[in-house]
């Protein structure tokens, strides 16, 4: 569901349709953690799976059309050695298609090309400059790669090859001042937006660095039960502007700034100012690939006929990230469902 409130009525958003299925391999998604934007309506999604279903630990390429979803290839898995992952987080492209996954149990990040051939990959851990602890949200522009690390409260910038460029950011909850955080953003003008996680906000730097502002205050304080006992349940109704564990962060061609409100279950829109716009608690039914697999038995459709409320299979779960495209679709990685919501932001004005 979306609302929109205090007065902000100039931007509208409709619910379009819903991707994916719990699958460890193939066609659907497990624990999706980040995706980044290919050509053609090219999604490139990161699995983490379960530690006890290491298989479903991959990459996912597939296409997001406005019809639904359509199945490409996957690559990558669980290990340690070149190509594999422990606990992948985070995923960016660059101009090339190359692919850039963040990895924070092995402190390194691996880079394949388009088709998900193994090209390489770097990292040593460390706090000193160019070592990572606990490598999360990345980002790239002009062929350089912005790196959440996360257990150094900080986030460093590196050539594609992995060559130390420059930092900022410290431990404390001051401005500037970053406590595990976990996503990054940039808008058009190449500011940074950085869920700063423990710190239940978002923090915005300038292009080299220097602090400009913090959106947001905690909501919740770390308290796992609304995602614990309501998740993928209910909506349980949280005060806008309030941040429980923000996990992903995007910016809009407009500016305007999505937040991945893990622990209370929703997707908030701010401005750039950071006055909220809008929430998304989910609007989910069944996916191209769901229907799919339940048409194939026919006894999951007797099951299914049977259930008088959809809400359970509606509502976000943990969503973990949030982006824009170029045509102002939001795509949410749905993580505890394994599967991505998908709306649309309108660009004429809609009745709600």
């Amino acid at each position: 569901m979306a609302s929109v409130f205090l007065g902000i009525n100039d931007r509208t958003f409709t619910y379009s349709f819903v991707a994916g299925r719990s699958e460890f391999q193939g066609t659907g998604f497990r624990n999706p953690m980040d995706f980044a934007f290919g050509p053609d309506n090219t999604i490139y999604v990161v699995n983490r799976s379960y530690e006890s279903r290491s298989d479903g630990t991959r990459i996912n390429l597939f296409i997001l059309g406005d019809e639904g979803e359509e199945y490409i290839t996957e690559f990558g898995g669980y290990g340690e050695g070149p190509g594999q992952f422990i606990w992948p987080m985070s995923i960016a492209l660059d101009s090339q298609t190359n692919v850039y996954v963040s990895d924070e149990y092995l402190h390194r990040i691996t880079i394949f090309d388009k088709d998900g051939n193994y090209v390489g990959h770097w990292g040593t851990q460390g706090s000193g400059d160019g070592e990572l602890d606990r490598p999360a949200g990345l980002a790239i522009r002009d062929d350089e790669l912005y790196v959440v690390d996360s257990r150094n409260h900080r986030v460093q910038k590196f050539t594609l090859d992995g060559q130390y460029i420059s930092q900022f950011g410290s431990f404390g909850s001051g401005p500037g001042e970053l406590n595990t955080p976990w996503g990054i953003g940039l808008d058009k003008d190449g500011n940074i937006f950085v869920a700063d996680w423990r710190n239940d906000r978002i923090q915005s730097f300038t292009p080299d660095g220097q602090w400009m502002q913090s959106i947001g205050q905690p909501g919740g304080a770390g308290d796992a039960s609304i995602a614990r006992e309501h998740g993928g349940i209910r909506v349980v109704n949280r005060p806008v502007g309030f941040f429980n564990r923000p996990t992903g962060v995007a910016v809009d061609k407009d500016g305007d700034v999505y937040v991945a409100d893990w622990l209370n279950n929703r997707v908030q829109v701010m401005t750039p100012e950071g006055r909220f716009i809008t929430e998304f608690t989910g609007d989910a039914g069944l996916s191209k690939w769901g229907v799919g697999k339940i048409e194939s038995n026919p006894d999951m459709i007797r099951q299914r006929n049977g259930v008088r409320d959809f809400t359970p299979e509606k509502v976000l779960w943990a969503p973990v990230a949030v982006k824009v495209d170029d045509n102002g679709r939001v795509i949410i990685a749905d993580t505890t469902r394994h599967r991505f919501q998908v709306y649309q932001k309108n660009t004429e004005p809609v009745l709600v």
